[in-house]
């Protein structure tokens, strides 16, 4: 893998596609009373931490932050939130992640949500490499590529501590 890196979002188009994706969820979800968002981490959480402070501004509805971390690396499920998954029943879920590889991550984060009614479970990433394992789709994304498997995109994120910007590498 090359060390070398192309900007592919910086931080204005990075501020950008959350904007309109915000607008997104709020035409999807205009007479909801409530939404939970949420945010895989380490960066879907930023994310969703993001939109929620957008939708904050431009929603009707109350919006829910919840961060789920997912063991991405195990076999099966292992999942932890901050707090109790069963306070999403009945209610739409916006789970949020930064970068769509191979599918699996969203996979684990959908099996978060599987032993509770939900009335919708709608799926955000910042850039979708279009190179999926599992049968997903994602519902709003920032853009969209079609990479080889050996290329690498790295969101780096404020709350990082750099400055926010999508790498292809």
């Amino acid at each position: 893998m090359s060390d070398k890196r192309i900007v592919i979002l910086n931080h204005q188009q990075i501020q950008q596609k959350l904007d309109r994706i915000a607008y997104q969820i709020l035409e999807d979800n205009f007479d909801e009373p409530e939404i939970v968002i949420a945010g895989i981490m380490p960066r879907g959480n930023f994310l969703a931490a993001r939109l929620k402070k957008i939708l904050d501004k431009i929603a009707p509805f109350k919006n829910h932050l919840i961060n789920i971390e997912l063991d991405k690396f195990s076999t099966s499920l292992h999942a932890q939130a901050d707090v109790e998954i069963v306070a999403c029943s009945n209610k739409v879920v916006i789970l949020v992640d930064d970068v769509l590889n191979s599918g699996k991550t969203l996979a684990y984060g959908f099996g978060v949500f599987r032993d509770i009614p939900l009335k919708k479970l709608r799926t955000v990433v910042l850039v979708d490499r279009n190179h999926k394992n599992f049968p997903i789709a994602t519902d709003y994304s920032g853009i969209a590529l079609s990479t080889i498997l050996k290329e690498h995109i790295e969101v780096v994120l404020s709350e990082d501590g750099g400055e926010d910007v999508a790498y292809l590498r």
